[in-house]
């Protein structure tokens, strides 16, 4: 069995439809960005946060590791945490995630595969170094995430049965849906 992959919490993107960074967006007392970094030290798995040099991201307990500046693209971190995981290979997760369950986080490590739940969706998936050929060329011409993991053929992994699993926290009314389930 290949070693445990590492999960890479990716927070290197804009925010545009928040209006604020993601990452320091505050839901249940605590940054965004916190959430899945949890779930994938919940996970039994080692993690890191992956943004662009300068992404303002709150005081973490992991390591955070750089993407290059441009392009602003998800496949940016992909790719960036790829490489420097080398042989482990990864389970991308989005830093607006903070529902994802542990559970979820941890079938999709145990693959030797390229994985996704659900299929179609971008996060969290899991990724392959082998995969990286068909990264960097999704990258290079600035193809959606959803797009270029399609074309890898990923397994498909059940989310579960937590409704919520993969809500994303994408703009002030999301966060505000987000909030009223933590109550």
């Amino acid at each position: 069995m290949s070693p445990l992959p590492l999960a890479v919490v990716l927070a290197g993107g804009r925010s545009r439809r928040m209006g604020s960074p993601k990452a320091l967006v505050e839901l249940g007392g605590r940054p965004l960005v916190a959430w899945p970094i949890a779930a994938a030290l919940d996970a039994g798995l080692d993690a890191v946060v992956v943004a662009k040099p300068g992404s303002p991201l709150p005081p973490l307990d992991v390591p955070v590791w750089p993407e290059p500046e441009q392009p602003v693209h998800p496949l940016a971190g992909v790719v960036a945490a790829l490489e420097r995981a080398g042989a482990r290979g990864i389970v991308a997760l989005a830093c607006d995630m903070p529902f994802v369950p542990a559970e979820l986080i941890a079938r999709l490590a145990a693959l030797d595969a390229v994985a996704a739940a659900p299929p179609g969706e971008a996060f969290p998936a899991r990724y392959e170094p082998a995969a990286l050929g068909v990264l960097r060329a999704g990258l290079e011409r600035e193809a959606p995430l959803r797009e270029v993991l399609a074309e890898l053929g990923p397994l498909a992994v059940d989310a579960g049965e937590a409704p919520d699993a993969l809500l994303g926290i994408n703009d002030p009314e999301s966060l505000a849906r987000a909030a009223a389930l933590l109550r």
